[in-house]
Order: structure tokens, then sequence, then C-alpha cells
């Protein structure tokens, strides 16, 4: 019964002190401690273990049972001292409450007290400011109302003069005084409630309607709508009057304007009727030269009579601009038969340089009250230069030559701009038309020139150089373009691009392309009999002088590839930019890079076909009888001949050209090295000394072939990387496959091991070509095929699961793709 009783309290004692975590862990760091009692997770059985792990440690049990009864009695101590200490603080702490709120009260007494003679401070303060506050709101409003009646009287007896005034006519007066009464009335509109106050400004709403009526009826009488004008010319009256229509409604003003500027140009529209002779654009001048009396004779007479500001002069000569437009517009119309390039030209010409001169005079602040006006936009700041010289053409008189040198087009500058012009772009086809006409004559001429004069001649300038024609082209295009820019940035812009296109096509087709020479139907432009008699005279080849026409064709396709360019970019800056999208000559550009492609294939082809018959002879020759080594064969000695009579020739044509130069030499290092591969194929059989012959040539081969470039030059220059890594991996092939010829075909396993390293070709065909230049027999040559099959480590299947072979005569490209799949091959089998 004690142990279950004693068991009872030690489980109701644990569920006591069962404390959180957040309060272990809070106790833990107030008190610290490495006891294993003061751990909350204390396990008794692990801590009997601890102070006895053995028997023999049982002896000094009753030492440890001692000691943790003295910690017993400590702990007792110390939570019995805690105990009554914590009862002591009790008591203080509650004394030290009363205390508190005793004290808070007394603050909280003081604090009353405090806010009552706050209160009562300001009750004070607002009785004694009361008295104030009165007198300051009596003051403002007396200070109110003695201005109000200020402004009454000032406004009463401002209309009483305002209507006497009127009646007198004495504007003068009218326009000063009409302005302070119509600010003083802004004061009373709070007071219009008033009837007095509402009389008053109705009063002045008539007074300033009667003012209008009379300053119209004034101008009307001076400056009738129909007849003469008045001999006595403008008057003060009408001066005066202007000023007040400044403070009338803005209607009255551009009545007046109206009036004036229609009946000015009323002798205009009598003169230059559609049915005179002289509204025709044969004598557009005198139009112009009318308006420029007409505005001289203003200055003269009216230039005082109207405000500064009123611009009179400008509108005159705006309105004047509309109604030229309109007229023009209707003559065109009515006579569009009669409408020549040269009168276009003439009528468009003048019609700019009055517009100019227009820009010159005015501001074009007047613009915007014109219908459907707008300044044109700036544009943006050439960045090629096709244009270089377009400032001294884009100037139609030699007084605007200095002013046109920036490099911006002076017209989108002047805000008169198409004011006039505009009316003319309708009719810009037949000018559209003539441009057409001219540059199908001008390609005809060029045509017959070339033929009359022939190709350029060999050992002269003339040789490579750019055809004169492909110059001539180009101006004439700028010419136009910057002529047609200056009549319309729309439409006629686009059709005039078009007609570009179309003769950058005809000049490739007409003047480079059919003007190439022809190649022979035979492959390489070789015959049977020069392939049987190996004569090299009867190679069909170009000449000097058609290497030299070959290479000028190229350099002109060149420099009209890049000068196209030039010119879409400028077409599209002259053009609007809404239409900007329309200008494409990506097609044109890739015509001219055809041309040239096909220009560096006819060389190519030309020296390539020229080296035929050597690798003819070479294949041709007994190599099996071969009995000693000695200097390069003949064969060699033919190709270094054909390459030191072709290659400098085009190296020199195509000195401005570097670049297709590189392309020519690439190109028939691509095509002569797997075509000598192939020959190499047919030498059979070869005796030991014959592949060290052939070993030999082909060395030579290869260093003439990286010589290539600068071959025959005084300025030995370092070959394009690009160019060196073609030659020495082909022409390493070709050393290779050598190499393999001459190493013996026994053992048999050895000869197939050292094939596949050095040729890195898992093609059977190519492995038989090499067992046939070696002479072997077909039995043997079985034997060697089947035991080539059984050593070739098995290659990445592809989509369809079979091997991928080699071809028999590979580029240099696909040379180096097979060493990189021969050196998967060789990781893979050493794994």
């Amino acid at each position: 019964m004690m142990e279950d009783e004693e068991l009872e309290f030690v489980e109701d004692l644990e569920a006591i002190l069962h404390l959180t975590p957040e309060v272990q862990l809070a106790i833990e760091q107030v008190f610290p401690s490495q006891d294993p009692l003061d751990r909350a997770d204390f396990n008794a059985v692990e801590y009997i273990n601890t102070l006895f792990p053995t028997e023999q440690s049982l002896a000094n049990i009753d030492e440890v049972v001692n000691n943790i009864r003295l910690k017993i009695r400590r702990l007792d101590d110390n939570i019995r001292t805690v105990v009554r200490g914590q009862t002591n603080v009790g008591q203080d702490g509650r004394q030290a409450l009363e205390e508190a709120q005793k004290a808070i009260q007394q603050l909280f007494g003081k604090i009353k007290d405090i806010k009552d003679k706050a209160e009562k401070s300001e009750q004070m303060v607002k009785e004694i400011t009361r008295d104030i506050k009165q007198l300051d709101h009596a003051k403002r409003h007396l200070t109110t109302s003695i201005t109000t009646l200020n402004h009454l009287h000032m406004l009463a007896g401002g209309v009483d003069s305002l209507e006497a005034m009127t009646r007198k006519r004495q504007y003068g007066e009218v326009a000063n005084l009409l302005q302070g009464v119509v600010n003083v009335l802004e004061h009373f509109q709070k007071y219009m409630g008033i009837p007095q106050i509402r009389q008053l400004s109705e009063r002045v709403k008539a007074a300033q309607s009667e003012l209008g009526t009379q300053i119209l009826a004034d101008f009307e009488e001076t400056f009738p709508a129909q007849g003469s004008k008045k001999s006595g010319g403008p008057s003060i009256v009408l001066r005066d009057a202007c000023l007040v229509a400044n403070v009338l409604d803005p209607r009255i003003k551009q009545e007046i304007i109206k009036k004036f500027i229609r009946q000015h140009l009323s002798e205009y529209l009598v003169l230059f009727q559609e049915n005179q002779d002289v509204a025709w654009l044969d004598k557009i001048d005198r139009r112009y030269a009318w308006i420029k009396r007409q505005l001289v004779d203003y200055e003269e007479k009216y230039g005082r009579m109207f405000p500064e500001e009123w611009c009179m002069t400008e509108r005159i000569a705006v309105e004047f601009c509309h109604i030229t437009r309109t007229e023009l517009a209707k003559l065109m119309r009515t006579r569009a038969r009669e409408i020549e390039v040269k009168l276009l030209l003439f009528a468009i010409q003048r019609t700019t340089n009055f517009e100019g001169l227009l820009a010159k005079r005015f501001s074009g602040c007047t613009l915007n009250d014109g219908p459907g006006q707008k300044k044109p936009e700036t544009p943006l700041e050439p960045t090629n230069p096709f244009l270089e010289d377009e400032s001294g053409e884009d100037n139609i008189s030699e007084k605007d030559e200095d002013l046109d040198r920036p490099k911006k087009p002076k017209a989108p500058d002047n805000p008169f701009h198409g004011i006039v012009s505009k009316c003319f772009e309708p009719h810009l086809y037949v000018y559209i038309e003539s441009q057409d006409k001219n540059l199908g004559e001008l390609i005809d001429r060029f045509v017959a020139d070339f033929r009359a004069q022939g190709p350029p001649k060999s050992g002269t300038d003339e040789g490579g150089a750019v055809l004169p024609s492909c110059a001539d082209l180009f101006v004439y295009y700028k010419k136009c373009m910057v002529q047609c820019s200056q009549l319309s940035t729309g439409e006629p812009m686009i059709a005039l691009s078009t007609i570009f296109q179309k003769y950058l096509r005809e000049y490739a087709w007409k003047i480079l392309s059919g003007n190439l020479p022809k190649t022979s139907t035979n492959s390489g432009g070789l015959t049977i009999s020069s392939l049987l008699k190996e004569k090299e005279g009867e190679v069909a080849k170009f000449t000097m002088e058609e290497l030299c026409l070959i290479c000028s064709i190229l350099s002109t396709a060149e420099y009209c590839l890049a000068t196209t360019q030039q010119l879409e970019e400028k077409l599209k800056e002259k053009v609007d930019k809404s239409l900007m999208e329309r200008i494409n000559l990506s097609g044109e550009m890739d015509t001219f890079s055809t041309v040239i492609s096909n220009s560096i294939q006819l060389l190519v082809q030309d020296l390539d076909a020229a080296c035929d018959p050597a690798l003819t002879a070479m294949s041709k020759m007994p190599w099996q009888s071969v009995e000693h080594v000695g200097d390069q064969s003949p064969y060699v000695t033919s190709v270094i001949m054909h390459i030191k009579q072709n290659v400098p020739i085009i190296r020199d044509n195509l000195a401005s050209t570097r670049k297709y130069f590189t392309q020519f030499c690439i190109k028939f290092t691509n095509s002569f090295i797997p075509k000598f591969i192939n020959h190499l194929f047919r030498c059979k059989p070869i005796s030991m000394v014959g592949a060290e012959q052939l070993l030999l040539d082909t060395h030579s081969l290869k260093t003439i072939l990286l010589d290539l470039p600068s071959i025959g030059s005084q300025v030995v220059r370092k070959a394009p990387a690009s160019y060196t890594k073609i030659v020495v991996k082909g022409m390493t092939r070709a050393e290779m496959i050598l190499k393999v010829v001459m190493a013996p075909h026994e053992p048999s396993v050895v000869f197939v091991d050292n094939y596949i390293k050095l040729l890195a070709d898992s093609n059977p065909e190519t492995f038989q070509k090499i067992l046939d230049m070696k002479g072997l027999k077909r039995s043997e040559q079985s034997t060697m095929l089947e035991l080539f099959r059984q050593r070739l480590p098995t290659p990445p299947s592809g989509p369809d699961g079979g091997p991928s072979l080699s071809f028999s005569a590979p580029t240099p490209e696909q040379e180096s793709s097979r060493i990189r799949k021969l050196e998967k091959l060789i990781k893979k089998r050493i794994q």
C-alpha cells in the first residue's frame, strides 16, 4: 500500500511540474545549468546508471545517497528562504501600491485644477478679443463696400461715356475705356441678381454689339466688296477701330480681316480667271509677281492701320496661296492633257521658289488659322554618304546654295512648303512616266556604249574597275530622288522607288549578267579531244581581257550592292513615315549578290578547267613503273603555271574588293582539292616509289595552294586563317591516302587499323579504292574488306538504325565532320 501511494504521489508531482517548452526555455536562459537533474527530459534510470555503471561501483552507494540527501536539504533551505522572502516582498509591494494610488489621486486633482484655470483663461481671452473681431469684420465689410461703390461709380460713368463716345466714333478713347469697363464688370458677376447691376451689364453688351456693327459698317464703307478702293486711303478712325476690335468679340476681328483680304485679292481673281491666258502654268510667274506688288502696296498704304499682332501681310499671302492652290488644281484638272514634264517642273520650281521667299519673310504663325494647314515634320539626320553633295542639288535658285549646305534638305524646314505646290502632286505621274522613259533610254545607251567600247583592255587601269555606267546610273537616281522629294514625299516617291527597282534589275541583267563571258556546255569547259590528247592548248580558257571583264563586272556588282543599300536608306528618309515600310530594295540587292556569285564561279570554273588536263595526265601516268623519286612531276608544273597566270590577274583586278578575292580562293580550293583526290584514286596501281613521288607532288601542290592568295605579288600577305584551314585539311587527307598506299598490307590487321586511324573513313568503297591503288588482287581485296568491316567500331545509329557512312570524295567540311566521328568511335572502343 505504501508503494502504491508513493507511485501516485510521484505521478501527481510529475503532472504538477510539467512545464511548457516556452517556460522551460525561459528558465534555462535565466538559470543556465549543466546538472542532469535540472534538465526537462531528466531520466532517473539513466542518471542512476551513470552513477553506478558497474556492480563494483555499488560499494559507494551510501556516499552517493548522503550527497543527494545533503543536496535535498540545501534545496529545502533555499526554497524556505525564498518563500519567506516572497512573504515580506508581498507586504512591501502592497504598501508601495497604496502609496502609488494616493499619489495618482493627488496628481488627478492638480490636473483638474489646471484644466479649470485654462478654461477660465480661454473664456477671458474670448471676451477680450470679441470686440476686436467685430471691429475687423466691420472694417473688411466697409472696405469691400467702398471698393464696390467705387467700381459701381466707375462702371456707371464708364457706360455713359462709352455710349457717348460710340455715337461720336471716338474709337481711340473707346479702345482704352472699353477694356476698363469690361474688367470692372467682371467684379459684379456675383451681383447680377441686382436689377441695377444687370441693367448696366446689358448696356455694356449693347454698346459692344453696336460698336461691332458700327466698325464693320465703317470698314464696308471704306473698303466695299465690289468696286475700287477709296482714293483717300486708310484713316486714323479705322486704325483706332482695329484697337477696339481687339477688345470686342473675336468674330468681329475675323470678319474685318476676312472682308479686307477678300477685297484686297478681288483683283487677283479677275485677272487670273480660268479663261485668261495668264492663268496657265507657263505664266505662273505673273501670279507671284502680282502678289509681291500687292504686298508692297499694302505695306505702304495700310501697314500702320492694322495692329502688328494681326500679321495682316502674312494673312494676305497665306490666303493668296490658298486661292492659288485651289485655282491651279481646278485648272490642271481641266487641261490635264496639256501638262508636259518641262512645263510641270517649271511651275513647281517657280512655286517652291515663292514658298521659300515666304519662309524668309514670314514666320508662319497664321498657318493654323488656314484650312487644313499642317506644319511638316522635320526629317531625320542623314546617316550615310549616299547624298553627301545633295545640298548643292537641292537648291533651285543660286541664292539658296549657301543656306542648303547643312545635310538637312531645306524644304521640310519651310513652314510654307507645299502650301501651293501640293496641288501639283496629283499630276506627278507625268514626271514619273518621264523618268521611266529617261531611265529606259539611259540603260539602252549604256548597252550601246558597252558594245561600242568593248571589254576593258588588259594591262590597263580599266580592268577590274567599276564600270562608268554604274556611277552615271546612281548619279541620275540621286538627282531624281532629290527632285521628287521636293515635289512630294508621298505616293510619287513610292512610284519612283518602283521605277528605281525596275532599272536596277535591268542594269544587273543587261549590263552585268548579259556581258559575262559564256562558258562551254561541257563540264569544266573541256572537250573530249582535249581529254584524249591531253593538249593544254585546246582547253577553252578565258582570255586575259575576259578575266578583266569578269572582275570589272564583279566590282561593279559589289558597288551596286552597297550603293543600293544606301539608296534604300535615303528613300526611307525622304518618304513619309507612314510609307517607309513600302520601300524595299532587298530583291535588287539579292540580284547583285547573284551576279557576284556567278562572276566568282566563272573565275573558279576557268582556273579549275585549266588544271583539268594536268590532273588527267596525272591519272594516266604509269605509277607502277616509276623507278626513282625526282623533282615535281610535269603535271604539277602545269597546275602551278596556270595558277601563276590567272591568280595575279584576278587579285590585281579585285584589289578594291579583297573579300571577294578571298571567296574566289576558298571556292577554287574547295573545288580543286576533291577533284585532285578523285584523280589520285584513278592512279592505279602505284608502286612504293610512285607513291613517294605522288606524295612529293602533293606536298608541292599544298605549298602552292597555301601561297595562292599572295602568289606573284610583291607584297606578301598572310593568307586568311579560314582559307589556310581548308587547304591544310584537304591536302592532309590526300597525303594520308598516299601514306596508307605506301604502308605494307601485311599483316592485314595492322594495315586496316592504320587506315582507320589515318583516314577516319568508314566507307568500304573508299577502302576498296585504296586497295586498287595498291594493286591487290580481288581475292586479297575481299579478305581485306571483310577484315575492314570487322575492325570498324560500331558507329552511333541514325534514325533508321543504320550506320553513318562517309562519301568517297569528301569536302573539307565533311572531312572535319568525319574526324570528329572517328574520335568518338576511338573513345568508345577504348572504353
